[in-house]
C-alpha cells in the first residue's frame, strides 16, 4: 500500500466529533445581576448567558447539556428568568439538563441548579441558601453633616418607600417584609416543582436559608449525587465529546476595553462600577469566598 493510500486510510481532524455524541457544558458563574458593571465581569442574567445556552442546545448530536453553576445568588428575577429559559430550551430540544455546583450554589444560584434534571455537587460544595434577603443603608443626616439640602418631590401617597436618606418607617419594612415573604414563597414553590418527592426534611429546615454542604445536601435531597461534572460525565456518557458554550463577549471586551487601568469609562461609570463591585464582594463573602 502506497503513503498515499495509507494516509487517506487514517481518519481525519474532526471525523470523532462528527461522529460522536455531544454534552454541552454551558458556564454560570458569578453574581446574578440584571446589569453587569463595565468592570466588574462574570454578572449572569438573560443578556449575558442567552448566547451560549442557544449554542449549547444547537448540536445535532447532543445527548445532554450540562450546567457549571458558581454563584451566591442576586437577583431573584434573573434567576426565574433564565432557569424559565434552559428548561424551555431543554424541552424543545428534548434533552436531560444536569447541573453541577461547584464552590457555592446558593440563594440564587441554587434556584438555577434548579434547572437541571440532576443535581450533583462535591461533597465540599455549599448548596442551598433558599431564602431571599434584601440590604440597603441608613444615611439620615448624612447631608446635613456635609452642607447638602436634598429635595424629593412625589405624586402619590406611596411612592418612596425606605429612602435611604429618612428616617425608617415601620410601615414601610412591613411592606418590604411582605414582598419577600412573597417571593420566598415562590423560590420554594419552584425547589418543589423541581425537586418533588426527592426532597427529604420539613419546609422549617428545606427553606430556611441555611447553606449546606454537598454532603448535607444530598441527605436532604436538594442534590442527587456527589462528584464532579468530568468524572460523572464521563461515566454516563463515556463516548460523548464535551464542548463548552461560552458567551459571545461584546467588541470592547475583545478589545480589551470594557474594564481595567486602559477602560473608556466615565467618571459615574468607575464610581457605579466600584459600588457593584463591593456589592458583589460582599455578596460572595456571606459564603466565606
Amino acid at each position: 500500500m502506497s503513503v498515499t493510500e495509507k494516509l487517506a486510510r487514517l481518519p481525519r481532524i474532526g471525523d470523532r466529533g462528527d461522529r460522536a455524541p455531544v454534552v454541552s457544558v454551558v458556564r454560570l458563574h458569578g453574581v446574578i445581576s440584571p446589569s453587569p458593571s463595565p468592570i466588574t465581569r462574570g454578572a449572569i442574567n438573560t443578556t449575558t448567558v442567552e448566547s451560549a445556552l442557544t449554542r449549547a442546545f444547537d448540536h445535532d448530536r447532543l445527548v445532554a447539556v450540562a450546567l457549571a453553576v458558581n454563584s451566591p445568588g442576586g437577583a431573584p428575577t434573573q434567576s426565574a428568568l433564565v432557569s424559565e429559559r434552559i428548561r424551555e430550551l431543554a424541552a424543545k430540544k428534548g434533552v436531560p439538563v444536569l447541573a453541577f455546583c461547584e464552590d457555592v450554589a446558593a440563594s440564587g444560584g441554587y434556584l438555577l441548579a434548579c434547572a437541571g434534571d440532576e443535581i450533583y455537587a462535591h461533597s465540599s460544595s455549599l448548596v442551598g441558601s433558599i431564602g431571599v434577603v434584601s440590604s440597603g443603608f441608613g444615611l439620615v443626616g448624612l447631608l446635613e453633616r456635609v452642607g447638602l439640602e436634598r429635595r424629593l418631590y412625589t405624586a402619590g401617597s406611596r411612592k418612596v418607600r425606605l429612602d435611604p436618606f429618612l428616617p425608617e418607617k415601620e410601615e414601610d419594612v412591613r411592606w418590604l417584609s411582605g414582598r419577600l415573604d412573597e417571593l420566598h414563597e415562590q423560590f420554594a414553590g419552584w425547589v418543589r416543582d423541581r425537586r418533588g418527592e426527592r426532597l427529604r426534611g420539613s419546609d422549617e429546615d428545606l427553606f430556611s436559608g441555611e447553606v449546606w454542604t454537598g454532603a448535607k445536601a444530598l441527605e436532604l435531597g436538594l442534590v442527587d449525587g456527589v462528584g464532579s461534572m468530568r468524572s460523572v460525565l464521563t461515566e454516563r456518557f463515556p463516548d460523548a465529546e464535551i464542548v463548552v458554550a461560552e458567551p459571545k463577549r461584546a467588541l470592547l471586551a475583545r478589545l480589551g476595553l470594557a474594564g481595567g487601568p486602559g477602560a473608556l469609562l466615565s467618571t459615574s461609570d468607575r464610581v457605579l462600577a466600584a459600588v457593584q463591585a463591593l456589592e458583589n464582594r460582599a455578596t460572595w463573602s456571606r459564603f466565606g469566598l
